[in-house]
């Protein structure tokens, strides 16, 4: 344990569900100390995400006045920050001291307090306070060594976005010579999803605004489809094997009409709409799979390590608030005008 550590801390409080009034920056907060099994880490940067703003709002509840993503009730405050990239500078009890002077990123799904329950996790940043702070604290096997020239700010943009699209594409075995089409490809988990499916040497199709199509064809797809587009009418039918979907929305259908017999759909967000019209026929007539895709497995996180380490994917940087612009921060993100992440950095 470090003796030297400050007492308190610069953070930002979600303080209840609500809008950017209940994001409150302090610089008084106490500094956690590791448990038996915990890290301490001392944050960098931390990048902003949807799930950020989705769990501020309430829109995880689903009826629920106080539930987060998993369904259980959150607590307030709250320090939220789901991504993370930082350094390690105290240890608990149980973790080697050598730890110590680790650069780290923080997987998102924070699975060993559950006893590594299949399908169950609790969320850095959700359910535990998370990276809108000097330091935070989270089991070490969640807290990923990475040996990288990258700096902070690049570097946290990968545990969440990439994460989840990697995880996306592991469940639907995408590979060299699969087509994948790409929804959503301009934001965090879709322009991760279009990288590392080209990193996999599958040919990606991606829908983004028009506005944002070289910067997507920058990253590897080969075609760029505009949002309001009838992918059915550009594509054809039964024309690509795999979609990976953050929209969802009122055109969710054409998106199965557009997969071939024996394909697979796998969706992480719903930013156009969660509520979706589906036509049974379709899903057994063409022998579809549907797959949701939230809790990343270990074996995924560590793969992306290795990805971000052999730099197959780059990291895709918008803009940089330092914390205590948090709001502004949250206000471009909002505003979807930008392609890639947004960063606050932490000092």
């Amino acid at each position: 344990m470090n003796d030297r550590l400050p007492d308190t801390m610069a953070a930002v409080l979600t303080t209840g569900h609500g809008g950017y009034e209940r994001l409150e920056y302090r610089d008084d907060v106490p500094v956690s100390r590791p448990g038996s099994d915990e890290v301490l880490i001392v944050i960098g940067a931390a990048a902003v995400n949807a799930t950020d703003i989705n769990t501020r709002v309430g829109w995880y509840s689903q009826g629920a006045d106080d539930t987060a993503w998993t369904g259980q009730p959150l607590r307030f405050p709250r320090i939220q920050g789901i991504d993370a990239c930082g350094r390690i500078v105290a240890v608990g009890s149980n973790i080697d001291s050598a730890r110590v002077g680790e650069r780290v990123l923080v997987e998102p799904a924070i699975r060993q307090p559950l006893g590594w329950v299949p399908h169950r996790a609790l969320y850095f940043g959700s359910e535990l306070d998370g990276a809108f702070a000097r330091y935070t604290c989270v089991p070490s096997v969640h807290a990923w060594s990475v040996d990288s020239d990258m700096t902070d700010v690049e570097l946290a943009t990968f545990p969440c976005s990439y994460g989840t699209a990697e995880n996306l594409l592991t469940l639907t075995g995408v590979a060299a010579g699969t087509t994948v089409l790409v929804t959503g490809a301009s934001g965090g988990v879709g322009s991760a999803a279009v990288q590392l499916a080209v990193a996999r040497g599958a040919t990606v199709v991606a829908v983004a605004a028009a506005s944002k199509a070289d910067a997507i064809l920058a990253l590897g797809a080969t075609q760029v489809i505009g949002r309001d587009d009838n992918p059915v009418e550009l594509l054809g039918r039964d024309s690509v094997d795999t979609v990976v979907d953050v929209v969802g929305g009122s055109g969710w259908s054409r998106l199965l009409d557009v997969l071939r017999p024996g394909g697979r759909y796998a969706v992480s967000g719903a930013i156009a709409g969660p509520v979706v019209e589906l036509d049974l026929r379709t899903l057994y007539l063409k022998d579809l799979q549907l797959l949701g895709g939230t809790i990343v497995e270990p074996a995924v996180f560590g793969a992306l390590i290795g990805r971000i380490e052999r730099r197959e994917i780059a990291p895709l940087v918008a803009a940089v608030f330092p914390l205590c612009e948090i709001v502004a921060a949250q206000e471009l993100f909002e505003s979807k005008t930008h392609v890639g992440k947004i960063v606050l950095t932490v000092d």
